[in-house]
């Protein structure tokens, strides 16, 4: 259980670099208190490293799921898998991607995938990318002897939740292990019934999104602009592709097509229409009307605490592609996402409709407050990038939502000292009931910066997800920060 409120308390000095956010052996962010500190985790420095001492699961291998990977296979790079199948297409990607030989151990109902030196690297980004981890929970209760089996009642009522928010039958929601594995289990779906199809990705998408689509897909083409409806219709006339992911809004540009004009596009083209939806929630949006499937992960607004892992696939019964892919959804399907991970989500779900009013109406609040400051260049938010588009989709009682970026002025100058002066949590991931701030850019992409930069994202990018903490208490600590602008 978390001893400290970090509402109340953030982890923002330079001292606690590398705790966990929150304080639990199962927290899914890590301190980065300082612009230095982000730069230092991607260089390797031995100095932040050594501090880490939790991570983002898929970015950062939790310690207990280290050890079994460790006593699986000594002395090679192992990973422990949830089911051998996991393990199997592992496998496959590392011999594929780097020609290292691979052996699949097993310890219990772990399945390890173990390669030599050489393969180490495609074994780390098969975790990264696919998302079929084991969580530190089920490390936790495997290290401790208890095996445990998937509780039935547990996943059916997690279902019967996630589907409620969704206006779905129950059956139509799928349950996965992370948000990453159910994009991953639709790409497969959608592989499989159109294989020689490469996919559209529209807009700038979340890092791993699009490394699926290239690596373990049919491969992707990329177009940045969600608002040129033209540029769209020609690749769908040109290309034909499988299917169209997008994100709503995007992270981090906050983004969105208008789906009144794509989705025609789509059904005119046969083209599989793909949502995710991990910034909007369906609180916010309704995207019955347009989308064939939606995939979103659970580990952010529906827990809101951030220290538990969980992704769901959500098949739309009104879609006219509803049989073809939910056939090859559950053909594939797994139940993975260890039950005391459902159970946590379960619980935290029943709340989640009350939060997101309060992250709604702080983010919009911090937003508009931060686009009014003179030491402020640019805000990202949906209700000034993407309006027109966002509103064909908000339901009535919606709001914005809680995720919004921005840039200083001068930023080569003011983002570091800005950053580093916010009196808040500051890691990775979003959508926890407290404020957690992080130069995304950096983080995300700094082994490609200049690409990113030529997409439109800043390498000063600094992204905000509001928490739920009373809006004026919270800018009256972040305003002062911004005076570091200069």
């Amino acid at each position: 259980m978390s001893t400290r409120d970090v509402i109340q308390d953030p982890l923002c000095t330079r001292e606690e670099v590398g705790q966990p956010i929150p304080d639990s052996p199962h927290a899914v962010s890590v301190a980065l208190p300082c612009w230095e500190h982000v730069v230092g985790y991607e260089e390797g420095d031995p100095d932040v490293v050594s501090c880490m001492q939790t991570g983002y699961p898929r970015f950062l291998v939790n310690k207990g799921v280290e050890r079994i990977g460790q006593s699986m296979a000594p002395g090679q790079c192992c990973l422990p898998f949830p089911s051998r199948k996991a393990a199997e297409s592992c496998a496959a990607f590392v011999r594929r991607e780097s020609g290292a030989e691979t052996e699949i151990v097993e310890d219990g109902a772990l399945h390890g995938v173990a390669t030599a030196d050489a393969g180490g690297s495609a074994l780390k980004a098969f975790w990264q990318h696919a998302g079929l981890i084991v969580s530190s929970r089920r490390a936790e209760a495997h290290l401790a002897g208890r095996t445990g089996e998937v509780d039935g009642v547990i996943h059916a009522s997690l279902r019967s939740r996630v589907a409620e928010l969704y206006g779905v039958p129950e059956q139509d929601v799928l349950l996965y292990p992370s948000g990453m594995a159910a994009m991953f289990s639709v790409v497969q779906a959608i592989a499989e019934c159109r294989p020689r199809q490469s996919a559209l990705q529209l807009g700038f998408p979340y890092v791993d999104s699009l490394k699926v689509l290239e690596k373990l897909g049919t491969g992707a083409r990329f177009l940045t602009d969600t608002q040129d409806i033209d540029a769209i219709a020609r690749v769908l006339e040109e290309d034909r592709p499988s299917a169209c992911f997008f994100e709503i809004p995007g992270n981090p540009l906050l983004g969105c097509p208008d789906l009144s004009r794509l989705s025609p596009l789509c059904r005119e083209h046969d083209v599989l229409l793909v949502a995710d939806d991990v910034v909007a929630t369906p609180c916010n949006v309704d995207l019955s009307e347009h989308v064939d499937v939606t995939w979103t992960s659970l580990t952010k607004f529906f827990a809101g605490t951030g220290d538990v892992m969980g992704g769901a696939v959500i098949c739309n019964p009104a879609s006219s592609h509803y049989g073809e892919i939910r056939q090859h959804l559950e053909q594939q399907f797994e139940p993975l996402l260890w039950s005391e991970d459902a159970a946590i989500l379960d619980q935290q779900i029943q709340g989640m409709p009350e939060r997101m009013v309060r992250h709604n109406a702080t983010g919009l609040f911090l937003a508009e407050r931060l686009r009014e400051h003179p030491a402020v260049e640019h805000v990202w938010y949906p209700r000034w990038v993407c309006a027109e588009a966002y509103e064909h989709v908000r339901r009535p009682d919606g709001g914005w939502g809680g995720l919004f970026s921005f840039v200083t002025k001068d930023a080569p100058n003011t983002a570091a000292p800005v950053y580093d002066a916010l009196p808040i949590c500051k890691g990775p991931t979003l959508g926890t009931v407290f404020t957690l701030a992080c130069p995304f850019t950096l983080l995300a992409h700094y082994g490609e910066l200049d690409w990113a930069e030529s997409c439109g994202v800043s390498r000063y990018l600094i992204r905000v997800s509001a928490g739920i903490e009373d809006p004026e208490q919270l800018w009256a600590r972040i305003e002062p920060a911004l005076s570091a602008a200069g």
